[in-house]
């Protein structure tokens, strides 16, 4: 970790803490500001020049202010002559717009890694982009953690019948995310998919279950859960065909408007999420169903990786050695 330096901006700073402790190095002293119009500044309260720099900033709500933030704080940095600068991303907001589906909309996604390009990062390392092809946006090396392993692990620790649960992928889109949980659990567990449309923003219809779940333990895996619309219904349709029990793991818990009360009442049985957002605990005392599991771990190995310049093949899958 020589000439190493983790700063942490506005939204992940508790992660940041934890981060820094695993590795060993104190947070890097950094100050944000907010004028009274809004404008946003980021200066590094220590010398950066020469170091090898790591910034840690997801892009969750409110997500201009904290996407405008992490690019002011590259710039300070590339300004200050950092040797080089890599973004640690837990969360990439405007994932979701990542193709056109209606004539004139924007690739947001993709502007998005223009203008962190473009501000001078050389490295990004993010955790379960919703489409991993975004990957390809950027010209600078992209490292794209899974949550998957550590939720395997949490399962095999947790569910006593794992081995007998059925892994179920809450749309078609994410048949793939479904079948990888599956193999980290049980070679044998089979998989189910809800089938589901979405007429508009926020609204979704679910039709059908793919796959037998009656009397068994369904364990429901997404990368998002925003107002928790669809992971509700597709979790009342897994009751009405029979289903025992529901846990559903979410990398990024963004539980927009009373998305955490309506989860509470559902027939979810419990609700295990990562901290790539941040929830705050007092919050998270009135809903006993939500469980947050840390990525901080992870993160500080993968950070030490880079910076020692060893292979991150190892890290990836570090709680698949249980």
């Amino acid at each position: 970790m020589k000439d190493v330096l983790v700063f942490s901006l506005t939204a992940n700073v508790e992660m940041t803490k934890e981060i820094c402790g695993y590795l060993g190095v104190e947070p890097g002293k950094i100050e944000v500001a907010h004028f009274a119009d809004g404008e946003t500044m980021v200066e590094p309260q220590e010398s950066v020049r020469g170091k090898r720099v790591f910034v840690i900033q997801s892009t969750c709500k409110p997500v201009n202010e904290h996407l405008m933030e992490l690019l002011v704080c590259i710039d300070a940095m590339k300004r200050a002559s950092a040797a080089e600068i890599n973004v640690v991303v837990p969360y990439y907001g405007y994932a979701r717009q990542d193709r056109k589906t209606r004539a004139r909309q924007p690739i947001t996604s993709k502007l998005v890694a223009d203008l962190l390009t473009a501000a001078g990062i050389d490295r990004i390392v993010t955790v379960d982009l919703h489409a991993t092809q975004i990957q390809g946006f950027f010209d600078i090396p992209t490292d794209n953690l899974s949550a998957i392993s550590l939720f395997g692990h949490h399962i095999r620790e947790n569910i006593p019948n794992y081995k007998d649960a059925v892994v179920v992928s809450p749309d078609h889109g994410g048949t793939t995310r479904a079948r990888d949980l599956s193999l980290r659990i049980s070679n044998t567990s089979p998989i189910a998919i809800v089938d589901k449309r979405r007429p508009m923003a926020n609204h979704v219809e679910v039709n059908n279950i793919i796959g037998d779940v009656e009397g068994r333990t369904c364990i429901m895996v997404d990368d998002i859960c925003d107002t928790g619309g669809s992971l509700i219904a597709g979790a009342g349709l897994l009751k009405e065909h029979g289903a025992k029990e529901i846990y559903v793991y979410i990398t990024h818990a963004i539980f927009s408007n009373n998305a955490l009360e309506k989860l509470q009442n559902s027939c979810i049985d419990k609700i295990v999420v990562t901290n790539t957002i941040p929830l705050p605990e007092e919050e998270l005392k009135k809903y006993p169903k939500v469980e947050v599991l840390s990525l901080g771990y992870h993160l500080a190995r993968i950070i030490e990786s880079i910076a020692d310049g060893t292979p991150l093949s190892n890290v990836f899958d570090i709680y698949d050695e249980d």
